[in-house]
């Protein structure tokens, strides 16, 4: 099975700290990177985590609030002092063209690659990205800017040839995409021998939610609905759960609720508060509610 993974460059919140970076991810199938938000230092943390600038393919930014988005100029322009050929798609909220534009015209002339703009629509859920390995969706989010979240689904791969029946009944190797593509095999003799027989299920299909930022969404759990693996912005403990609301942010204890009702397979908390000098509590409130609940910490490599 190839491997399907998540990795934290930031995963704090809109104040500085010398313990998180602002938000960014890269999640990894089959060899393409795709990064999620780029938050101030993103480019440190590629560094710093021996993640290759030429392997990421595109970039989807959640948000245009600063600690979602600050890191991507700098970024760009390393990408072309670095020899950067490939093009760039970034997928962003549909407002940010212009200021993109700004930031290309000033800072990253002359770069040699091409930079792709793609505009979203976040209040709608829609596939924006799709090649053979997978699918990227939009997840309406509640922000006190337009915001949407990103859900990776791996597409289903083939059943599994049993390599011995294969040789048991000696059916030739040009047979064998047929057969994975679900045909009976009919022997010279004319019995038939099932798909079934010659094959195993195909490995499950894993999927990846990032929700950041926003307010606790009861019908969230419906869009992210059995996910391998769910991040769900984790601002706030239980007790600020009104300064959550007033700044449009969720609580530990409300992405586990998500992550309980969504029966999702594991949570990771993020996007934490300056104002705690740990993420302790935050992780206990949240396992009472969701059990397997693990916090993101900058390095962490997870698999989806």
């Amino acid at each position: 099975m190839e491997p399907f993974t998540v990795r934290i460059l930031g995963c704090g919140s809109a104040l500085p700290t010398l313990r998180h970076y602002p938000s960014s991810q890269v999640v990894e199938l089959r060899e393409k990177q795709f990064m999620i938000d780029c938050g101030e230092g993103t480019q440190i943390q590629l560094r710093r985590l021996h993640i290759h600038f030429s392997r990421i393919i595109a970039v989807f930014i959640s948000h245009l609030h600063g600690d979602h988005c600050f890191g991507l100029p700098g970024m760009l322009s390393t990408f072309g002092m670095t020899g950067r050929t490939a093009p760039l798609h970034i997928y962003a909220p549909s407002s940010f063209e212009p200021i993109l534009q700004q930031t290309l015209d000033f800072f990253c002339q002359g770069l040699g690659f091409e930079v792709i703009f793609h505009g979203l629509d976040t209040t709608q859920q829609k596939v924006i990205y799709e090649d053979r390995s997978l699918t990227v969706e939009t997840i309406p989010l509640q922000h006190r800017v337009e915001c949407c979240g990103f859900l990776f689904r791996e597409k289903q791969t083939l059943p599994h040839i049993r390599r011995d029946m294969i040789d048991f009944y000696h059916i030739p190797i040009s047979q064998i995409n047929n057969i994975k593509n679900g045909a009976d095999w009919i022997t010279p003799d004319g019995d038939i021998i099932p798909n079934d027989r010659l094959t195993s299920p195909a490995t499950p299909a894993r999927s990846y939610a990032y929700c950041s930022d926003t307010r606790y969404i009861k019908s969230l759990s419906k869009q992210v609905q059995g996910v391998n693996t769910l991040y769900h912005e984790s601002t706030y403990l239980a007790k600020d759960a009104d300064r959550a609301k007033l700044y449009w942010h969720s609580t530990s204890e409300q992405a586990a609720k998500v992550a309980h009702d969504a029966k999702v397979g594991k949570l990771l908390l993020g996007h934490y508060s300056a104002r705690y000098n740990n993420e302790e509590q935050l992780l206990k409130e949240s396992q009472a509610i969701f059990p397997n609940t693990i916090l993101s910490q900058e390095g962490m490599v997870i698999d989806v």
